[in-house]
């Protein structure tokens, strides 16, 4: 084994079995990033473990072999086969060991899991004491800074563009306000996209505080003044609640408003083609890394083709708001 830059590199072909997670939410395309491991695994000679629950399921064991045939008729399926769950204990001390022992019962001899932040930082833990991981990342946010791309980003865009057209026909009708919120607890990545290919008047987001009355209550009444007669604002999760603001909205305007909390509804559904095939060919290079023997990576999108970073570094990594989209989309909705 030789240090090569800051991640590990093994002889190729150095591992025989592999075993495969998703972590953390659940998000549209981990299917079909799963039955690419699993399908280029065994085409490269693998034995491909599957690993039900996430991290939760490798320290109980929750783990069967996988076939080509295990993955046949999923790529269209949104939600993850191998499930998903929330582990405390694999944050512990206790956790990570149990993980380790149960890792070698199985004889995996190196992970790849599909997840977020919170998937990564736990494979990070796992690759300090000793397991050989890749990460792919799955999650509808997109929020991970050394990606431009996230897994599931593509799919929940189009249901919440879907629901703001639904929601535009009756603001119309009734010439409201409809104030929708989305997902982003922490990013507004979603909120940004969709506020601008939705027509919203006003979006409001995690990363920069709104000031109610600057803000979002003065571009509603600007548009109303200008002869607009239906409005549409976009509120990421992290950035307040769309209640409070749509009661505020009609207290201080007379607009009539109204809330839509889309909630869960954006994790699930059947994956887009771009999901399917970016998580298709994430799934292929984590495989192609490990027959390399290379490891400690997460695979990446840069400038639109698929690559791959040291995890460590990755870490470090925080991606910013685009400001230029903001600014667009405040010029579009005059």
């Amino acid at each position: 084994m030789s240090l090569v830059g800051k991640d590990i590199k093994y002889e190729s072909n150095a591992f025989k079995t592999i075993g495969v997670l998703t972590s953390g939410g659940d998000a549209p395309g981990m299917n079909a990033a799963i039955r690419a491991v699993v399908r280029a695994g065994i085409f490269h000679g693998f034995r491909v473990m599957g690993i039900r629950k996430g991290y939760n399921g490798l320290i109980y064991g929750d783990v069967t072999e996988m076939t080509l045939r295990s993955v046949s008729d999923i790529i269209h399926r949104g939600g993850t086969i191998l499930q998903t769950a929330r582990s405390p204990l694999f944050k512990t001390e206790e956790g990570l060991e149990k993980a380790m022992s149960m890792v070698k019962i199985f004889g995996i001899e190196v992970l790849v899991v599909i997840g977020g932040d919170g998937t990564f930082r736990g494979a990070m833990d796992l690759s300090k004491l000793g397991m050989p991981v890749v990460g792919i990342p799955g999650t509808i946010d997109n929020d991970i800074g050394c990606t431009e791309y996230t897994i599931g980003f593509d799919t929940a865009l189009n249901t919440v563009q879907d629901a703001i057209d639904k929601i535009r026909d009756t603001a119309y009708s009734h010439e409201r306000c409809s104030v929708l919120e989305v997902m982003g607890r922490h990013a507004g990545h979603i909120a940004i996209s969709v506020g601008i290919s939705g027509g919203a008047e006003v979006v409001v987001l995690p990363e920069y505080k709104a000031d109610i009355e600057t803000d979002v209550i003065k571009p509603l009444i600007e548009c109303r003044n200008r002869g607009k007669r239906h409005y549409v604002v976009i509120v990421a999760e992290g950035g307040g609640s769309a209640v409070e603001i749509s009661d505020i909205i009609e207290k201080k305007t007379g607009i009539e408003s109204r809330a839509t909390i889309l909630g869960h509804i954006q994790r699930g559904g059947s994956p887009t083609v771009r999901d399917r095939v970016t998580a298709s060919l994430m799934g292929v290079r984590a495989v192609e890394l490990l027959k390399e023997g290379r490891v400690n990576r997460l695979v990446a999108m840069t400038a639109g083709k698929i690559t791959d970073i040291d995890i460590k570094e990755a870490m470090e990594i925080k991606k910013e708001m685009d400001l230029k989209l903001i600014s667009i989309g405040k010029i579009l909705a005059l």
